[in-house]
């Protein structure tokens, strides 16, 4: 079945009502624990049906904004989704008090029911009206930065087309698509503002309806984190400063000595060579073919699922009018079907983006199999070294994407790779002030950011972009509007798939190996449980972050750069 022939299913709260109290009643009167086994396969069915038809509406909306059918569709969901929660909350309530749980823990595992009790403790009746306006402020910051339409070299453009020109080795031509990129976001300042202003406070309110004494608790318990806490992410992101932040000051350095650029601004460190970043040799269908060629020879399972992902038209990859910016994996359980969605642009991005989307979709895949909805993909952190890994995996083929600048894009991609750090841990370090401060203004958010630069990235500055040097460029990172606190996951995930990566450069069939097996066990526990049964070190224990990062700091200074 092809994505185009999935049906639209906009779901009926009422019915789901319905079906809800239905297994609530059937629980009650359950006579035995096959019974109650019973009634919660059934809930997992009904959980992977809702699942499926909220991706379809989700997806067909993001690509493409401004079709009456799917917004409608989604201003349905925005509103239909918290009431949704709510039901499925009571049937979770009446579970935990059956007098069957520890049948169905010996069944299911005791993680199933940890992530539900956890799930109560993040939701109440008493937040709903609040839940239906943060969906309805989030959908409104994706559309407003949808709605950029910049006229530049005779073509209409939105952001995600006039990305590529801000790494143009053109130092005029990166200028002038800065100046409209970022011109457009400073236009709508006061909106981006307040929409943020108003997700903030929504969303501290909601944390103190629900006992919390601010969002940061309740915004690590939303994305599943039961084994760590934001007390570990401090100590870690001490670790990104101290160990990481010198080696990226040095590779900063040794950019600008070799493009010969004196005092360097934030936008002369999009070009990594000065004869220009490596580019892929071909449009998306070009790089859809050569990844098939790759997986094909990676693997049996991965040549299977990409045959799979192109047969099925899975993928949707072209920047396009009126498409929502970014890239996500989704994953739809009624058709056992991963969907990747990407704005490719001609850069190097397009095979970044490809290779990680696809380490989200195999783990999807492999795990279909996995009865439990909730088993089938761990937390958001361990769901990102998937896809990072696989960035990696891919280093041995790049010459089918790059042709002769191969080498170039590794050299490249693993700078970007610790490069990325620093930025990582302070957008997470300035959600953690924001929520801890939700009487700030926005003025006062930018000046913080500021500080960040300064502290984990004091390489960067700004040149004449005034706005940009208040402390705004945040905005544009839709992580910090649509998913609070979860990019110190893809910093995590980082480190954890610079371990494989380290493994690779000894022994690439037992990385491979040692991969497979993390992508089989889903979400079966939780993270760090999920990291001693991959044998992965903890990135949270002190030195762990340093062990990763030496090894390949080394391999970049083996290499002459120059020659590039």
């Amino acid at each position: 079945m092809k994505f185009e022939e999935y049906p639209l299913r906009v779901p009926n709260v009422k019915r789901i009502e319905k079906k809800i109290e239905g297994f609530i009643e059937d629980l009650n009167n359950a006579t035995c624990k096959e019974d109650a086994i019973k009634v919660l396969k059934k809930f997992f069915k009904l959980n992977d049906d809702l699942s499926t038809d909220f991706n379809v509406i989700m997806i067909r909306n993001t690509i493409d904004t401004r079709d009456p059918v799917y917004e409608k569709a989604m201003e349905k969901l925005d509103e239909g989704m918290p009431l949704i929660t709510s039901i499925s909350n009571r049937f979770v309530k009446e579970l935990l008090n059956s007098k069957y749980i520890d049948d169905l823990k010996e069944k299911f595992g005791a993680h199933l029911f940890n992530m539900y009790e956890n799930s109560l403790r993040c939701f109440d009746d008493a937040i709903i009206e609040e839940k239906v306006e943060e969906n309805k402020l989030v959908t409104q910051y994706q559309k407003l930065m949808a709605t950029a339409k910049i006229e530049y070299k005779g073509e209409t453009l939105n952001l995600s087309q006039l990305g590529k020109y801000l790494s143009s080795k053109d130092k005029e031509e990166r200028y002038q698509a800065a100046k409209l990129y970022y011109g457009f976001i400073e236009e709508h300042d006061k909106e981006f503002g307040d929409i943020y202003d108003r997700l903030v406070k929504l969303r501290d309110q909601m944390a103190k309806k629900l006992g919390f004494k601010n969002f940061v608790e309740l915004g690590y318990l939303n994305l599943g984190r039961l084994d760590y806490d934001a007390s570990m992410v401090k100590e870690y992101r001490r670790q990104i400063e101290e160990v990481v932040v010198p080696v990226v000051s040095k590779l900063r350095k040794r950019q600008a000595r070799r493009n010969d650029i004196k005092n360097p601004n934030f936008l002369d460190y999009n070009v990594d060579f000065k004869s220009g970043n490596a580019k892929p040799i071909g449009n998306s269908e070009f790089l859809v073919s050569k990844a098939s060629e790759m997986y094909h020879d990676m693997s049996k399972e991965s040549g299977e699922f990409f045959d799979f992902m192109v047969d099925n038209h899975l993928m949707d990859l072209d920047a396009k009018e009126g498409k929502s910016g970014g890239g996500y994996m989704t994953y739809m359980p009624r058709y056992k079907a991963p969907f990747i969605f990407s704005n490719s642009n001609g850069t190097s991005q397009d095979v970044d983006t490809l290779t990680h989307e696809v380490g989200h979709a195999f783990q999807g895949y492999l795990s279909g199999a996995i009865k439990v909805p909730d088993y089938r993909a761990p937390g958001l952190e361990a769901c990102e070294v998937h896809s990072m890994s696989m960035e990696f995996f891919a280093y041995p083929y790049m010459e089918l994407f790059f042709g002769d600048q191969a080498e170039k894009y590794r050299f490249s991609h693993l700078d970007g790779a610790i490069s990325f750090l620093p930025y990582g841990v302070e957008v997470d370090e300035f959600q953690t002030w924001v929520y801890e401060h939700p009487e700030a203004t926005h003025d006062e958010r930018c000046a913080f950011w500021r500080e960040l630069d300064k502290k984990y990235r004091p390489w960067i500055k700004y040149g004449d972009f005034k706005y940009l040097d208040k402390g705004t460029i945040w905005i544009r990172q839709s992580h910090i509007f649509a998913s609070p606190f979860y990019y110190i996951d893809y910093t995590l995930a980082q480190v954890l798939a610079l371990q494989f990566k380290c493994e690779m450069d000894k022994n690439k069939e037992k990385a491979w190996k040692q991969y497979l097996k993390l992508l089989k066990l889903g979400g079966k526990y939780p993270f760090r449980e999920l990291l001693e049964k991959a044998h992965l070190r903890n990135p949270f224990i002190d030195g762990n972050v340093k062990k990763v990062i030496k090894p390949q700091e080394k391999l970049l200074n083996g290499i002459d750069d120059t020659k590039f």
